[in-house]
């Protein structure tokens, strides 16, 4: 019978092509690169669903990028992500376009682009770094330009910073001098710029932190990452203000933490490992990090998953760069 089959096909002209095996792996972090790649729509983004109507979620769908990129997994995924992204429709879509620019979106795609090692000069139909650059006011913070509001904040600033230390020309010195001067008194960054008091911030430390790295500030790097350790609670995990800890902050902060506070950055992986679906879940569920102690749940998974994957792997947003395997992993189980 499956002669006849195959030969019935080659009459017809039809390919027997046939899906190459997803590749098994014991690794927290490559499972987990993995769920996240399944869990795409058509394998190559993420969408938002409001009321019952699916929007794309660029956002979401860079941070799987920058997650395959740490996991050295999943690559297959990761390019067809990006040529999403760089759809023109996807891209100003994203960015803005007319009236309305927006810094942090035009440096998270940025920093995309390079990470897969795009010309972000010329990705979708736009410059992203001149669009960025133009978005650098006098006292060197990059701000929106909408009619709806400025909605930059510490995560545009460190990102734009990530991405224009990558260019030949570098990051402006009065965008790293303005990111260093928003260190709040005890130590930490804050999330939105000009609060009184000044409040700090565990997911907006742990990005500020290796922004400043990367641009050369190791002293209030330092500083942030001193008042980082005195935020982690006793299971290893960060949290959001009093709240239990979570899968998102407790990923950045690990990754921040990597190569600087060794014992503080295995507690934080520790933590996120008890997170992990295992081989007791669900199959379709196996290798994905739920977003707190209290379970596995798909509404959250994604980008607690993705956001987790940095912390497992500790590669920091500076060195993230494409390839690697290009299945999405499976984790191993008996």
């Amino acid at each position: 019978m499956r002669r006849l089959v195959l030969a019935a096909a080659l009459l017809c002209g039809i390919g027997l092509v046939t899906a190459p095996a997803a590749a098994a792996t014991q690794n927290k972090a490559d499972a987990a690169a993995g769920w996240l790649a399944r869990q795409m729509a058509d394998g190559e983004r993420f969408e938002a669903d409001f009321g019952g109507t699916k929007y794309p979620d660029q956002g979401l769908t860079i941070d799987a990028i920058f997650a395959f990129a740490a996991a050295k997994a999943s690559d297959a995924n990761a390019n067809k992500a990006i040529t999403w992204l760089a759809k023109p429709e996807i891209t100003t879509g994203y960015v803005g376009s007319g009236t309305e620019a927006y810094a942090g979106a035009h440096a998270k795609l940025m920093l995309a682009a390079q990470v897969r090692g795009k010309n972000p000069a010329s990705f979708g139909g736009v410059d992203l770094k001149a669009g960025l650059l133009s978005l650098l006011t006098p006292s060197g913070r990059f701000s929106d330009r909408s009619d709806f509001g400025d909605y930059s904040n510490a995560f545009s600033q460190s990102l734009a910073l990530l991405a224009l230390d990558r260019t030949s020309s570098g990051a402006p010195a009065s965008a790293k001098a303005f990111l260093a001067g928003t260190q709040c008194p005890d130590g930490g960054f804050p999330l939105n710029f000009g609060q009184t008091p000044c409040a700090s911030d565990v997911d907006s430390t742990a990005v500020v932190v290796q922004a400043l790295r990367a641009v050369g500030d190791n002293v209030n790097a330092a500083e942030g990452t001193t008042w980082l350790v005195s935020k982690q609670n006793t299971d290893g995990g960060f949290s959001v203000g009093t709240n239990a800890s979570n899968a998102n902050s407790t990923g950045l902060a690990a990754e921040a933490l990597a190569g600087h506070r060794p014992a503080a950055a295995v507690k934080a992986r520790q933590f996120l490992r008890s997170l992990q679906v295992g081989c007791a879940g669900a199959v379709a569920d196996r290798g994905a990090i739920a977003y707190d102690a209290t379970g596995f749940d798909q509404s959250t998974a994604p980008r607690a998953t993705a956001q987790a994957v940095l912390g497992l792997t500790g590669v920091k947003l500076s060195a993230l760069s494409g390839g690697g395997t290009s299945q999405a992993p499976v984790l191993t189980c008996p």
